[in-house]
C-alpha cells in the first residue's frame, strides 16, 4: 500500500507513448526488416505501430492497464478505491475490444503485443509469432 505522495510519484512515470515495451517491439520489428509508422491518430485506437504495406495495426499493451489474459499483473487490482480502479480498468479493456473491432471492420489486421512478451525471456517467441502473423501477407 502506498501513501498519496508515493502513488502520485509512481503514476507520474506512467506514459502512454514510447514506453519501454513499445520501443522493444519497434526495435524487434525493425531488426526483422519491417518498416512502419507510429501512432496513427487517423485510425481507431491510435495504434502504437502501423505497417501500412501489410495493412496491419499493432498495439503494445501494458499487462496491468489492458488486462493481459496470461500474466498475473492483470489479475492484481488495487485494493484502495476499488470501485474506481475496477471501472477504469474494465473501461480500458472494453475500449480495446471496440477499437480492434473497428479496425477489423475497416479491413485492417490487428496484432496485440503484451508487455510481458517483450521481456528478454520471451522475445524469441514474440519474434516467431510476428513472423507467422505477417508471413502470409508478403
Amino acid at each position: 500500500m502506498f501513501d498519496a505522495n508515493e502513488r502520485s510519484n509512481i503514476m507520474s512515470k506512467v506514459h502512454s507513448v514510447n514506453t519501454t515495451p513499445e520501443i522493444v517491439a519497434r526495435k524487434l520489428l525493425h531488426s526483422m526488416g519491417y518498416r512502419f509508422r507510429l501512432h496513427r491518430s487517423d485510425l481507431p485506437g491510435n495504434p502504437d505501430i502501423v505497417l501500412p504495406k501489410y495493412k496491419t495495426a499493432i498495439f503494445v499493451h501494458g499487462c496491468f492497464w489492458h488486462g493481459c489474459p496470461t500474466c498475473r499483473h492483470a489479475k492484481i487490482r488495487p485494493v484502495a478505491n476499488t470501485e474506481y480502479w475496477n471501472k477504469k480498468l474494465d473501461r480500458t479493456i472494453d475500449r480495446d475490444k471496440i477499437n480492434v473491432a473497428a479496425l477489423e471492420q475497416m479491413g485492417w489486421r490487428v496484432i496485440v503485443i503484451w508487455e510481458c512478451e517483450t521481456r528478454k525471456k520471451k522475445i524469441e517467441s514474440l519474434m516467431q509469432r510476428i513472423r507467422e502473423e505477417l508471413t502470409f501477407l508478403d
